[in-house]
């Protein structure tokens, strides 16, 4: 039975939607229904498993990345802004007797990469944050006198960043990829002196309402979107769970973002160097193939235009290169994936047959796009079954299969 004087979760977070578009223009409605979202869980976050991170993130200044951060610090509790600090510093925050924090990166990407040095122990703490039982083992003590100590890190963390994070963090994080405005996007100037008090009356709200919902959410299993599971669904568990405690149209708006989000963070992710080489490899120069010698893949692969091929550290791809970026995969036989002789009319040079990649392509590689079934015909250079097939379509893109054999044998 509701309470007489019961918090109306869905109007409050309607206010703190409408409170983040006063001062931001995010790139899609999905991103308002997340941050908003995140906003609430960061007050629950005591009854979750996983809490994720979000991320705002652009590739030029000045696309509000910051002035995000700003208001999601007023809406939150025991909120900690920094662009410096060690991971020392900040798991001894999170085991505070004062409450978890949450924490709140700007110019997270200089931290990263690497040149960030030191700096790369936040990498860890990000990761280990992530999920209630992470922790960090730390000595504690003077001179020989030390004990080991573990520090808890589980805290929410909101981030904001130039291009973009490590995958590690990347998968655990919400990614609102912030733009600059357009002309005819107006915000409202922001003033602390006085939005500050409006933030924190409407972030005193939501601690009020999170604290009649605490029980429910704690034991929630929110049903998740088809299709969504794995690390995804752990991201995606807490906003969903605190999306059905608020009730009104925020289930559906909440699920229907998170399909969004989750497919756009697909389509702007730069798939890892194997992967792509995989994709690549079954999309555009296998082609159905069986087989294929060195020469005439890597004659494919650096005559692919938006492609890192002719450029591997300073030097275009090579059969050692090749070699070592297709060891790192298994054959069907969890074998490592090697280069083997491959018999043609003009001799026995060393290749790759399909059926060793099989696997990896399975395992690895997003779908294949439906035009792949019926694209044999393209003009990929191919040997099928022992015999050279040259390419006649477009001659003047690919070399034939009897060229490429001919050059395997010079080598």
């Amino acid at each position: 039975m509701t309470a007489p004087h019961a918090i109306d979760g869905a109007a409050l977070l309607d206010e703190v939607e409408a409170f983040h578009r006063r001062f931001n223009v995010f790139p899609t409605e999905a991103a308002y229904v997340a941050v908003a979202l995140w906003d609430a869980h960061a007050h629950l976050i005591d009854c979750f498993e996983t809490t994720p991170r979000i991320a705002f993130l652009s590739p030029e200044p000045g696309s509000g990345k910051s002035r995000a951060l700003e208001i999601v610090e007023l809406l939150t509790p025991r909120p900690v802004a920094t662009v410096s600090a060690s991971a020392n510093a900040l798991y001894r925050l999170v085991d505070s007797a004062e409450g978890l924090p949450t924490v709140l990166f700007d110019e997270v990407d200089t931290i990263f990469g690497p040149k960030a040095g030191a700096d790369e122990a936040l990498r860890g703490f990000l990761n280990a944050g992530y999920r209630r039982i992470g922790g960090a083992l730390r000595c504690v003590g003077e001179g020989s006198n030390q004990n080991a100590q573990v520090f808890n890190s589980y805290c929410a963390v909101a981030m904001a960043g130039l291009g973009s994070l490590p995958d590690t963090v990347l998968t655990r994080s919400v990614i609102v990829r912030m733009r600059k405005r357009a002309p005819n996007e107006k915000v409202e100037p922001y003033r602390q002196r006085i939005h500050e008090k409006q933030g924190h009356a409407l972030r005193d709200r939501l601690a009020k309402w999170a604290d009649t919902v605490r029980d429910q959410v704690a034991q929630a299993w929110p049903t998740m979107p088809d299709g969504v599971t794995d690390r995804p669904a752990d991201v995606w568990e807490p906003l969903l769970a605190v999306a059905d405690a608020i009730g009104g149209d925020w289930p559906g708006r909440a699920r229907a973002a998170c399909l969004e989000l989750i497919s756009a963070a697909h389509d702007n992710d730069e798939a890892s160097l194997g992967v792509r080489l995989l994709t690549d490899l079954r999309d555009k120069v296998f082609c159905g193939a069986d087989r294929m010698p060195t020469a005439a893949i890597i004659e494919c692969l650096l005559r692919m235009d938006d492609a890192p091929w002719g450029d591997l550290d300073d030097k275009p791809i090579n059969s050692r290169t090749l070699a070592r970026l297709l060891g790192q995969y298994v054959t069907p036989a969890n074998k490592p994936i090697k280069p083997r002789g491959i018999r043609t009319p003009s001799g026995f040079p060393k290749g790759y047959y399909a059926d060793d990649l099989t696997d990896a392509w399975t395992r690895y590689c997003p779908p294949s796009p439906e035009e792949s079934a019926t694209s044999a015909t393209s003009a990929t250079p191919q040997v099928n079954r022992g015999e050279s097939v040259a390419d006649t379509a477009t001659p003047l893109r690919h070399m034939s299969a009897e060229a490429a054999t001919q050059s395997a044998l010079a080598h």
